[in-house]
């Protein structure tokens, strides 16, 4: 019972990562039109926009935000190979809860940052400083929400982990494909 609890919790986690994670690389192409657009107004018009730059500065740290679950969930970050691979499973699992919990907290301060600056962004009209101005407070929902999520992710990991350290056992069998 316990353990279909934990299996359903980590394959919701999953599935909410991976939208996640794909949508925002859905913005990509968007970021990529804005960036062209720019340089062909202002190198070949000599007309240059004043949103281009902040839209861009923007959507890039929405994409980089909100894809790095989806990169925890892919196993895509950077890992310090020269012990983890001469050591046993066990203790690759003890170095990934170890790893995985100092990664919850340092994302627990920046979720409390985020809403300490969104709170602020709101108060007193935070904007960028630029010819256009645009508000702040949008990019500091996205990193509270980012970095929830990247918790989620990290949890359920760490849940994973100390199963598969106590039980020797996968929680959830991978898929064949």
């Amino acid at each position: 019972m316990f353990k279909k609890f934990l299996q359903i919790f980590c394959k919701t986690v999953d599935k909410i990562v991976m939208w996640l994670g794909k949508g925002a690389s859905f913005l990509m192409p968007i970021l990529a039109f804005i960036v062209v657009y720019e340089v062909v107004a202002r190198y070949l018009f000599d007309a240059p926009t004043v949103w281009a730059y902040d839209l861009s500065l923007f959507l890039f740290g929405y994409i980089a935000a909100l894809g790095g679950a989806y990169a925890q969930q892919k196993r895509s970050h950077i890992n310090v190979d020269i012990l983890y691979i001469s050591v046993s499973p066990k203790v690759k699992n003890i170095f990934n809860i170890i790893s995985f919990s100092l990664g919850v907290f340092f994302l627990i301060i920046v979720f409390k940052m985020g809403l300490v600056k969104f709170e602020e962004a709101l108060e007193f009209d935070y904007r960028r400083q630029s010819e256009w101005a645009p508000v702040m407070w949008h990019f500091w929902i996205m990193l509270c929400i980012a970095s929830s999520l990247f918790i989620l992710q990290l949890v359920r990991d760490i849940i994973s982990e100390v199963y598969h350290l106590f039980t020797g056992l996968p929680l959830i069998e991978k898929e064949s494909k």
